[in-house]
């Protein structure tokens, strides 16, 4: 198939969360399957021309924005090894900035039009180029008007369209006299269309034009219909139940492998977990801790936010540090998530370490590290965190959600079922029981050694992600 994937970030040129992971491997995987791939996003300022080799593929393409023109330049690249690819929409009022939707935290003000202009310009440059694809694929609100375009504006016929949903929680919202920026006018603005609560969404252009609509597991894919984890478009997602799917992630083994992974102290492997206790007693020395191998060390790396449990884990942050582990953070976030974990490092300096920011190597360094990885998230699309865990050896304690309930099942000690710690409720109790239980774990070394062996076996691959894309985009095909 001729496959044109959008993003608004793509691993390795621009990240800020697991959407880029997504779109840095999928697009490789679908490539190797036997298909022609090629991924658009737009070229921010962090997009390295010299290091990715990047060329210039086409110069002023008009785009309309209101009553005006303005011009993108397409840059392309392709990376060692890969088939795939990638196209860049360049201009510089829209996409030079230091950040990708955010400066110091703060949305820009003009993300509308600068989405707006960058779908337009894909759209507009397809029949320029020597590729018309038979599915767009896009992700999330920052693509999801290639939809609308493709399917309203443009009208290509023989080209079916697939939606996929990383995270309910962000709809591209905007004033509603911002919908003349996508082009469109009042007809659009209704509650069938692009209208949502007197504001203008962006997603809805992903969820009511596209042929299907997938989302990162299956489990999520039954969550966003409910109300509680819909976000205000559960009833729309509702009467569409038929065309929503859950595909898992996968995780790129390339990056992640304790085995060959140039980021961390020591490489080791199945048959040699005991080096991973190196890594621990470097990630403890990093971290001010006191370096003893008996002690568990939990990992957690995430935004601080509430949506990811620190509610429930700042509650309980007391009696976690009475339990003679460690706990070490790495993420950003919140700032009274900051300060609350800035003043439990003064009140445990030889339990918590605290890292504020995003540092790739220190993160491959806390899943070598660590005996457990935790996310007690109070929703999880699909999670990575806990799928890389595995492959390294740290057992996930993580809240029954989305794809972690599809991926991480309680361990029983006196059956040797299971592979982590699971917890239903979201409260600081139940977030509680869950690690003492792995950590009564981890104290019998009879049962934590053959836990250890058996994640690290586990195969979750793009390849097999990849092949249920497939089979979604024939039903899209099917559809048109």
């Amino acid at each position: 198939m001729k496959i044109l994937y959008a993003s608004g970030e793509v691993v390795p040129f621009a990240k800020t969360g697991g959407l880029a992971d997504v779109a840095g491997a999928l697009p490789d995987a679908l490539s190797r399957l036997g298909n022609e791939v090629v991924v658009f996003m737009p070229k921010y300022r962090m997009v390295d021309e010299k290091k990715y080799n990047l060329v210039k593929v086409y110069e002023n393409l008009p785009v309309k924005i209101l009553d005006r023109t303005e011009y993108a330049d397409v840059w392309s690249a392709k990376l060692p090894n890969s088939d795939v690819i990638y196209y860049f929409i360049a201009n510089g009022k829209y996409f030079d900035r230091d950040g990708l939707y955010q400066d110091k935290g703060v949305d820009y003000p003009d993300n509308c039009e600068r989405f707006s202009f960058f779908c337009r310009a894909v759209v507009e440059y397809i029949p320029k180029s020597s590729f018309m694809p038979e599915i767009v694929h896009c992700n999330d609100w920052q693509t999801a008007l290639i939809i609308a375009y493709v399917k309203k504006l443009y009208k290509w016929p023989e080209t079916a369209c697939v939606y996929s949903i990383h995270n309910m929680g962000y709809h591209g919202t905007f004033p509603k006299d911002q919908i003349f920026l996508t082009g469109f006018g009042w007809e659009m603005f209704t509650p069938e269309t692009l209208e949502f609560w007197g504001n203008l969404a962006l997603t809805k252009a992903g969820f009511v034009f596209a042929d299907v609509i997938n989302t990162v597991s299956e489990t999520y894919a039954q969550e966003i219909q409910t109300d509680e984890f819909g976000y205000g478009l559960a009833g729309l997602l509702r009467s569409r139940h038929k065309d929503v799917f859950g595909i898992l992630n996968g995780i790129d083994y390339h990056l992640w492998d304790p085995e060959t992974d140039p980021k961390i102290v020591k490489n080791y492997g199945i048959k040699t977990i005991s080096l991973k206790y190196e890594n621990k007693a470097a990630l403890q020395r990093i971290n001010n801790l006191p370096e003893k191998s008996d002690i568990p060390v939990i990992g957690m790396i995430t935004r601080l936010a509430d949506q990811k449990g620190f509610d429930i884990l700042a509650s309980a942050m007391d009696e976690i540090m009475h339990l003679k582990c460690q706990l070490i953070i790495l993420g950003t976030g919140e700032p009274k998530y900051h300060e609350l974990l800035l003043g439990e490092k003064k009140k445990y300096p030889k339990h918590i370490g605290i890292n504020l920011g995003f540092d790739a190597a220190l993160a491959q360094l806390i899943y070598a590290g660590s005996d457990m990885f935790l996310m007690p998230s109070r929703y999880e699309p699909c999670g990575l965190g806990q799928l890389i865990s595995y492959k390294y050896g740290t057992i996930p304690i993580v809240r029954k959600t989305g794809g972690l309930a599809d991926t991480v099942h309680d361990y029983n000690p006196k059956t040797g079922k299971g592979d982590g710690f699971v917890f239903e409720e979201y409260s600081s109790d139940k977030l509680l029981d869950a690690i003492e239980r792995a950590i009564d774990a981890y104290k019998n070394k009879k049962v934590w050694i053959p836990l250890v062996e058996k994640v690290m076996c586990y195969d979750y691959s793009w390849t097999a992600s990849a092949r249920k894309y497939m089979d979604l985009y024939k039903k899209a095909k099917n559809k048109l």
